[in-house]
């Protein structure tokens, strides 16, 4: 059996993170959204509970159509959750014509349709809770005060799949300016060129949000693509089976482009955290850009943890697969990892003394042990997102982390 020492990872981070010849670029899923810093957090359910709100939040009338869908997906083998329910009515609305199904037609269909997509909308909408007492309380704030006082050469990138404007309220209570690809004040448009240029406000920390964002908006006069107040007309990529087609529409298609391009530089280095895999848009353009002649280097922090304790990062499992057959790309899991292609367990090689402790908190809980049978086995933290913002904090000078 492999071991790998969290110590010696931890080293190498912290190296890459410092390093002013780096090119820092971060990927975050839903998990950095339901990531808490502590009970008072704003965050997002996880899909079970969003689909179990949406679910709650539609007429009673729907009740028996959902039972029926519900079957259908069950009986097809899959999870029943928001993204295999919006792929099942998307199914029937393409196929229905002039029919019924469930008792519904089409335009029924598309109005279950739609009442679901509202009903995600205002649960991602958790930025309305939020105020200017509470902002401290997210793992997004930390996250936006480490990249203010991190000095260096070039600017951070930050890709995320997530509609939600936790991102954006972290940087911006930590007054760290942005660029996201839209110019303009008034009713700001989307620049493609600018997203297309990487040598465009170099200095400036990169927000791509590769999914849509609340509030924006194709203008159905000019065709432009707009930022403007959150509605029902919301550009988004909806969790379906349409996913990876409406990737290739804008804004989509020019921030799925600056991901590739940005690791097909020399010296970049991408974080993931909260990313499930799950996209398989996503995952081609991860690993075509890894298999160009570059040193690039991508680092999963995956949340394999269940809610009943359990860990489904195995040696087996899919993404473990994918990561045997690149180099580049490393995982680092709860208690196992896959670096330079081949999977192991984390293992402290020696016992900490009271100093390293105290650093070592931040990144890999111990397992219980007696004083003599020490074993070095534990939790790797830094999958959490939360910790993972503590962590880069703790980075900073003491008189800055601690402002």
């Amino acid at each position: 059996m492999m071991f790998f020492d969290p110590s010696e990872k931890i080293r190498e981070i912290q190296q890459l993170l410092v390093s002013d010849t780096k090119k820092i670029g971060f990927l975050f899923g839903a998990g950095t959204s339901l990531s808490q810093k502590n009970e008072l957090s704003p965050n997002i359910p996880a899909i079970e509970k969003l689909t179990e709100i949406i679910l709650e939040q539609l007429d009673a009338s729907y009740s028996d159509i959902i039972l029926d869908i519900k079957k259908d997906i069950i009986d097809n083998g899959e999870s029943f959750n928001i993204e295999t329910l919006l792929s099942n009515i998307e199914g029937k609305i393409a196929i229905i014509g002039n029919g019924t199904l469930n008792n519904l037609n089409k335009d029924g269909f598309i109005t279950l349709q739609n009442a679901i997509k509202t009903s995600l909308r205002e649960i991602v909408s958790v930025h309305k809770s939020i105020d200017e007492k509470s902002y401290i309380n997210m793992a997004q704030y930390d996250f936006g005060a480490w990249i203010k006082n991190a000095f260096r050469k070039t600017a951070i990138e930050i890709f995320t799949t997530n509609y939600d404007y936790l991102i954006e309220i972290g940087l911006e209570q930590n007054y760290v300016p942005y660029y996201d690809g839209f110019s303009g004040s008034y009713k700001p448009f989307f620049n493609s060129d600018s997203v297309n240029d990487l040598k465009f406000a170099l200095q400036q920390t990169k927000l791509w949000k590769i999914h849509g964002s609340l509030g924006l908006h194709q203008d159905k006069t000019t065709n432009r693509i707009t930022r403007n107040t959150s509605s029902q007309e919301d550009l988004l990529i909806y969790p379906s089976t349409l996913k990876y087609a409406n990737s290739k529409k804008q804004p989509y298609a020019s921030f799925m482009d600056r991901l590739n391009n940005f690791l097909r530089q020399d010296d970049s280095v991408l974080f993931v955290c909260g990313y499930s895999f799950n996209d398989e848009h996503i995952n081609e353009r991860i690993i075509s850009a890894l298999q160009t002649d570059t040193t690039a280097h991508v680092y999963v922090l995956y949340y394999d943890k269940t809610s009943d304790g359990k860990y489904v990062f195995i040696d087996s499992c899919k993404l473990a697969m994918l990561a045997k057959q690149c180099k580049k790309l490393s995982i680092l899991s709860s208690r196992s990892a896959i670096i330079g292609a081949k999977y192991g367990s984390w293992k402290l090689k020696r016992k900490p003394d009271a100093e390293d402790l105290a650093n070592m908190r931040l990144y890999f809980s111990e397992d219980p042990h007696k004083d003599d049978e020490w074993s070095g086995d534990g939790e790797f933290l830094l999958i959490d997102f939360a910790k993972f913002a503590q962590f880069l904090l703790n980075m900073l000078p003491v008189e800055i982390s601690e402002e």
